[in-house]
C-alpha cells in the first residue's frame, strides 16, 4: 500500500520539478536574448543613424539640386546644423591634444617612448611614400589629362610664388612658437610683396619727379628710376599651429613622466580633463548623424555647373578615387596583416564610425575624437598608444593628400603638354610626401603645398585654380 501510494506520487514530483525547472531557466534566457540584442542594438545604433545621414545628405542634396535655383540664405541654412557640428569638433581639437599627448607620454618611460615613436615615425613615412608613388603610377597609366582640356577649362587665377626653402623654414618656426598662447589660434609664414623702392637720395637730382602744392595738398609723381622690388617678411596668420603645440606638448608628456611621484597630482588632472573631453565627444556624436547630413546636402547642391565639371574633371577625379581606395582598401590592410597577424577587416569595422565622419567632415583633425573613441572602446588598444600615436598621425601622416597633390601636378603637366622625365617624376614623389608631412602648419595647405611641387618640376601655377571645383570632394 505505502509502495503503490510512493510510486503515485513519483510522477507529481518529477513533473513538478521539471515544470519549475522549465521555468527557471527558459525565462532567463529569453530575458538574455533581449538584454544582448538592445546592447548590440544600442552598440551600434549611432553608426547606423551616422550611415543613413551620409545616405540622406546625398540623396536630398541630389534632389534639390533638380529644383529651381535656391537662393544662397537656403543654402546657408541647409548646411548650418553642419557648421555647428565642425565647429564643436574642432573645439575639443586643442583639450584632446594636450590631455592625450600629456597623459600618454606620461605614462611610458623614456625608452619606450622613443621605440614607439621611432615605429610610428617609420610607419608615417613609409605609407605617405607608398601613396604619392601610387598616385604617379595611376596618373600616367589612366593619363586624364589631355591638351584640349585645357582649352575647355580657360586661363586659370595667377598664384604668387612660393619658395620651398621658405615652406620649409617655416615648418620649422612653427614647430618652435615663440609664444604658446597664441600657438593655440595663429600659426607663422613667409610673405612676399611687392614695393616700390625709390632711388637714393643723391640720384634725386636727375629723377625726372615734381612736387605740386595745390590748395594745401602734395601730389608726388613717382620717378622714373623707381623700381619694384620683392621683399620677404614674417607674419602671423589666422589658424591654430597644431605642430607646435605637438611638438611642446610632447616634451611636457615626457619631462612629466620622468618625474615620477612628484608630478602625480598633474597627470592625475590631466587624466581626468581627457576623460571629461571624451564624455564631451560621446555627447556630439549622438548629433553628428544629422551635422553630416546636412555637411554633405549643402555642398552638393552649392557645387555649380556639377555636370559640367564631372564632364570636363571626371578622369581625373577618378583617378584619385581608384588611387585612395587602392590604398586605402589594399595596401593599409595588407600592412596591417603582414605586421599584426590579424585579420585587418575586423580591425577596419571597429573604426567604421571614424571613416563615416571624416567622410562627412573632410577633415583628419576633426575627426580625431571619433578616433580615439573607436580605437579605444571598440578596439581596446592601450590608451597610452593612442594618445600618443593619433594626435602625431592626425597632424603629419596625410597618405591622402600625398597621393591628390602627386595626382594633380601629372595631371596639369598632361594638360600642358608637358612630358615630364624621370628625374622630374621622382621629385613631384618627394615633394608630394614633404609636403603633405607639412600641410598642417601651413595656411591655406593645400593651395600652398600643390604650388611647392608644381614650382619644383616647372609647371604653370596658375592650373592650380582649375582644380578647386572637386577640391572639396577629394
Amino acid at each position: 500500500m505505502a509502495s503503490t501510494e510512493g510510486a503515485n506520487n513519483m510522477p507529481k514530483q518529477v513533473e513538478v520539478r521539471m515544470h519549475d525547472s522549465h521555468l527557471g531557466s527558459e525565462e532567463p534566457k529569453h530575458r538574455h536574448l533581449g538584454l544582448r540584442l538592445c546592447d548590440k542594438l544600442g552598440k551600434n545604433l549611432l553608426l547606423t543613424l551616422t550611415v543613413f545621414g551620409v545616405i540622406l545628405g546625398a540623396v536630398c542634396g541630389g534632389l534639390l539640386r533638380l529644383a529651381s535655383p535656391i537662393h544662397p540664405d537656403v543654402v546657408m541654412l541647409i548646411a548650418f546644423p553642419g557648421d555647428i557640428l565642425m565647429r564643436m569638433l574642432k573645439m575639443l581639437i586643442l583639450p584632446l591634444i594636450i590631455s592625450s599627448l600629456i597623459t600618454g607620454l606620461s605614462g611610458l618611460d623614456a625608452k619606450a617612448s622613443g621605440r614607439l615613436g621611432t615605429r610610428a615615425m617609420v610607419y608615417y613615412m613609409s605609407t605617405t611614400i607608398i601613396a604619392a608613388v601610387l598616385g604617379v603610377i595611376l596618373v600616367l597609366a589612366i593619363h586624364p589629362g589631355n591638351p584640349k582640356l585645357k582649352k575647355q577649362l580657360g586661363p586659370g587665377k595667377k598664384n604668387d610664388e612660393v619658395s620651398s626653402l621658405d615652406a620649409f623654414l617655416d615648418l620649422i618656426r612653427n614647430l618652435f612658437p615663440e609664444n604658446l598662447v597664441q600657438a593655440c589660434f595663429q600659426q607663422i609664414q613667409t610673405v612676399t610683396k611687392k614695393v616700390l623702392v625709390a632711388p637714393p637720395p643723391d640720384e634725386e637730382a636727375n629723377a625726372t619727379s615734381a612736387v605740386v602744392s595745390l590748395l594745401n595738398e602734395t601730389v608726388t609723381e613717382v620717378p622714373e628710376e623707381t623700381k619694384m622690388v620683392i621683399k620677404k617678411g614674417l607674419e602671423f596668420k589666422d589658424g591654430m599651429n597644431v605642430l607646435g603645440l605637438i611638438g611642446f606638448f610632447i616634451a611636457f608628456g615626457i619631462a612629466m613622466g620622468k618625474m615620477g611621484d612628484q608630478a602625480k597630482l598633474m597627470v592625475d588632472f590631466f587624466n581626468i580633463l581627457n576623460e571629461i573631453v571624451m564624455k564631451l565627444v560621446i555627447m556630439i556624436m549622438w548629433y553628428s548623424p544629422l551635422g553630416i547630413a546636412c555637411l554633405i546636402c549643402g555642398k552638393i547642391i552649392a557645387i555649380k555647373d556639377l555636370e559640367v565639371v564631372a564632364r570636363q574633371l571626371g578622369m581625373y577625379m577618378v583617378t584619385v578615387i581608384i588611387g585612395l581606395i587602392i590604398h586605402g582598401g589594399i595596401f593599409l590592410p595588407l600592412i596591417y596583416f603582414v605586421v599584426t597577424r590579424k585579420n585587418p577587416f575586423s580591425f577596419f569595422a571597429g573604426i567604421f564610425q571614424a571613416w563615416i565622419t571624416a567622410l562627412g567632415t573632410a577633415s583628419s583633425a576633426g575627426t580625431l575624437p571619433v578616433t580615439f573613441r573607436c580605437l579605444e572602446e571598440n578596439l581596446g588598444i592601450d590608451k597610452r598608444v593612442t594618445r600618443f600615436v593619433l594626435p602625431v598621425g592626425a597632424t603629419i601622416n596625410m597618405d591622402g593628400t600625398a597621393l591628390y597633390e602627386a595626382v594633380a601636378a601629372i595631371f596639369i603637366a598632361q594638360m600642358n603638354g608637358v612630358v615630364l622625365d624621370g628625374g622630374q617624376i621622382v621629385t613631384v614623389s618627394l615633394t608630394a610626401t614633404l609636403a603633405s608631412v607639412g600641410a598642417a602648419s601651413i595656411p591655406s595647405a593645400g593651395l600652398v603645398t600643390m604650388l611647392l611641387i608644381l614650382t619644383a618640376v616647372g609647371l604653370p601655377t596658375e592650373d592650380i585654380s582649375l582644380l578647386v571645383a572637386v577640391d572639396w570632394l577629394l
